[in-house]
């Protein structure tokens, strides 16, 4: 028998508006399934059913313009889910074989699940028609906050039929963490269909109320699981890694053949109750197999920003974050030989601790009006701890501590953060934060710093979100001996004030836009010793609406401080994107205006353009083109001009095969007759050209069952050279297989 709704409750926001949150009963069943997005087994019959009744965007809490159900069910060791996703025109729906996490431009669905009911944070599975999976982390503390990069191990299946199509999903316990008690358990449950059509709606199993900031509080609830249990969870994943790098020590000229290099390793992964998880690494592979996207680093005076992709330091990586500001960001632990990390997770109380070394130890120093980066040649030792404490119904505070440490060095770091919510639209979040540190001789001579720094930074930020407006003041002072080495703060030395806010309008589902407003600020940011680094203001306008169109455009209106003068920057930009039609998506950016040409300190006129299109041409080949092109000019002509393409090929086999080419260029072209320098040895190139290519072929059965083989190149061109150059290849081969216990 199909199981009931057996209750509502009520919730009530700050306006005084309630929103009906049901309970459902979970259906407990024995049996498994294959899956295979058929639905052919009779225990789907006896599964509880919802049905995703509302839309809620464009939409507010109207009816669905189709019809989706969701089906649920478990057997003690998983969940197990399936969607029948109606539509009256199934040769319209959108859908292609897809990798992981690329799925977001398809019909999908998916179901989030709250597993510690706190109403804070939460776990999402989606499938596109085919059972391409995207799964992340949700974090709901203050806005819908997701994290893809976290990858669990789960099945899924799909198959499009006469009626829309079918997805069974099978998430096994071990995948997820939950409290460890006995007895009736209480899961925030929502399911969840993204229809892309002239316009993307969103729909739900619940009703959403825009005045209320909470998204979690407003699910429905699942209680059962009586029996659910994460069994011994226990992992280990061997690895071996097989490569050889080929270099040119000097260009042109003949290339030095490398070693081939074998490099076993070991992952381990175990559940030690049902939410503490202790992963541990031998000798592990950190190679990145897919390129980061590229980059200019052309008049900018700060370091570039790159994203953690490494498995080992993403499981797990939320427990390190703070309100305000990036202490811990592990791109910074280039070449470890172990690692250690426990997370965890009890009643009120969130954990966790990492140990590791580093073998190529490299930190930021930061300044106020740019940032360089510093290579020790020795080995450093790092920890990483936090704890944080949940308080009533959403507040929480929270204790962060990094250490990195080599011979005379030491950074370490101590932060408390925490928020307070005074009702459902307006909080208060709070960070205070001390770092000392000890130099190395070296970095003392080579950026000017004292053998030790001891510096503060504190942040206070208060808003208030409602469904058409919202506003925030915030106040940040960084001292200028503040280091977070194992962070990302290319900044420091400065103190910032900001005011602004937002304003938005809602259109009907079949107007041509449905969604408008503006938006901007003020801020205004001094240095320690009370001079004016920067004064701005800033205001927004946007716009949604068909062709899953959106816009925003605005102006920048600075005073600016850099190299001893004050510079007035007035900039112009505008973001647009749009799909004309089923699997063509274009995105543009566009600025112009002044800008300080910080290599000769003075005031030029600036463009900058950078397009892109994602074309998902037949069910197995996606094209992925983006461009940059940058220019600055002044009076006596134009002193750069900088382009850099990145161009990415898929071909998709199956869910689980795929080959990958990437093709990145640089070209950067200077006047250098327009630069100035004091020594010859500073003169810039007239002209640099960089290149890199990458195909790589891969089979994953899941996130650590997976082979990679792939070859890699790169060179480039100067004023020495008449042609673009190789300097370095690679050819590489992964192996992983991961054994569950």
């Amino acid at each position: 028998m199909k199981k009931i709704i057996i209750s509502i409750s009520l919730i009530l926001s700050s306006s005084n508006v309630y929103a009906e949150r049901q309970t459902h009963r979970l259906a407990h069943i024995p049996s498994e399934i294959v899956v295979d997005g058929s639905m052919d087994e009779a225990v789907w019959q006896e599964a509880t059913v919802l049905e995703l009744k509302y839309e809620n965007n464009p939409g507010e809490g109207v009816a669905a313009p189709v019809k989706t159900e969701l089906y649920l069910y478990e057997n003690g060791t998983t969940l197990n889910v399936a969607f029948k996703a109606y539509d009256p025109n199934p040769e319209k729906i959108r859908a292609a074989l897809r990798d992981r996490d690329s799925l977001w431009q398809d019909d999908n669905i998916g179901i989030i699940l709250d597993t510690f009911n706190d109403e804070r944070s939460a776990y999402e599975f989606f499938a596109n028609p085919f059972g391409a999976q995207g799964d992340m982390t949700m974090d709901d503390t203050d806005g819908w906050d997701e994290d893809d990069s976290w990858d669990a191990i789960w099945d899924s299946s799909g198959q499009i039929t006469d009626f829309g199509y079918v997805v069974e999903m099978s998430i096994p316990f071990s995948s997820i963490r939950f409290p460890e008690s006995d007895g009736t358990k209480t899961w925030n449950v929502a399911g969840w269909r993204n229809y892309p059509r002239d316009v993307r709606h969103q729909m739900a199993t619940h009703k959403s109320n825009r005045n209320i900031k909470c998204n979690i509080c407003q699910f429905d609830q699942l209680i059962g699981f009586e029996s659910a249990q994460t069994g011994n969870n226990f992992q280990i994943t061997p690895t071996l890694t097989v490569s050889r790098n080929d270099e040119k020590p000097e260009v042109p000229g003949d290339w030095e053949d490398g070693s081939v290099e074998t490099e076993p390793g070991l992952d381990v992964r175990w559940g030690i109750t049902q939410d503490i998880v202790l992963n541990a690494t031998i000798n592990p592979d950190f190679s990145q197999v897919e390129a980061d996207a590229g980059q200019l680093d052309v008049n900018n005076t700060f370091s570039l920003f790159f994203p953690e992709k490494r498995p080992f330091f993403l499981d797990g990586a939320s427990y390190f974050d703070t309100n305000s500001f990036n202490l811990v960001h592990t791109r910074n632990i280039a070449e470890p030989d172990y690692g250690v990390k426990i997370t965890g997770k009890n009643s009120d109380h969130t954990y966790g601790l990492m140990i590791a070394n580093d073998s190529n130890t490299t930190h930021l120093v930061p300044g106020n009006i740019g940032s360089d980066i510093a290579t020790l040649d020795q080995e450093s030792e790092l920890a990483i701890a936090s704890y944080s404490m949940d308080v009533g119904e959403r507040n929480n505070i929270g204790l962060l501590m990094t250490h990195r440490n080599a011979d005379d060095y030491n950074n370490t770091v101590v932060s408390v953060d925490g928020s307070y919510w005074f009702n459902q639209t307006d909080s208060l979040k709070f960070q205070v934060a001390r770092a000392e540190t000890d130099n190395t001789d070296y970095v003392q001579e080579e950026f000017e710093l004292a053998p030790e720094q001891k510096g503060n930074a504190a942040s206070l930020r208060f808003s208030r979100n409602t469904r058409d407006y919202n506003l925030k003041a915030s106040y940040t002072n960084v001292g200028t001996d503040f280091r977070a080495d194992l962070g990302f703060m290319s900044k420091v030395d400065y103190e910032r004030v900001v005011l602004g806010g937002r304003r938005t309008y809602y259109g009907e589902n079949d107007a041509t836009f449905t969604r408008w407003g503006y938006f901007g600020d003020w801020d205004k940011t001094y240095d320690q010793d009370g001079n004016l680094l920067e004064e701005e203001f800033e205001i927004h306008g946007n716009l949604q609406g068909k062709m899953q169109f959106y816009t925003n455009f605005g102006v920048v209106s600075r005073e600016r401080f850099y190299d001893d003068e004050y510079f007035d920057e007035l900039q112009f930009m505008m973001y647009a994107r749009f799909t004309p039609i089923s699997g063509l998506q274009f995105h543009n950016f566009i600025r112009f205006g002044d800008q300080i040409d910080f290599a000769n300190t003075r005031l030029g006129d600036a463009l900058d353009i950078e397009p892109e299109m994602n074309w998902d041409v037949n069910e197995h080949i996606r094209i992925e083109l983006s461009h940059r092109f940058n220019e600055l000019e002044v009076d006596e002509g134009r002193v750069f001009t900088a382009n850099l393409t990145d161009l990415r090929l898929k071909y998709q086999f199956d869910m689980r095969s795929i080959l990958k080419l990437v093709i990145q260029y640089t070209d950067i072209d200077r006047n250098v007759g327009l630069y100035t320098y004091d020594d010859i040895e500073d003169k810039p190139e007239s002209n640099e050209k960089f290149f890199s290519t990458q195909l790589i072929y891969s089979y994953k059965i899941n996130p650590q069952t997976l082979f990679f083989i792939g070859y890699s190149d790169g060179g480039y061109q100067d004023d020495s050279l008449d042609n673009l150059e190789r300097d370095q290849r690679t050819i590489f081969t992964k192996f992983s297989y991961a054994w569950q216990m």
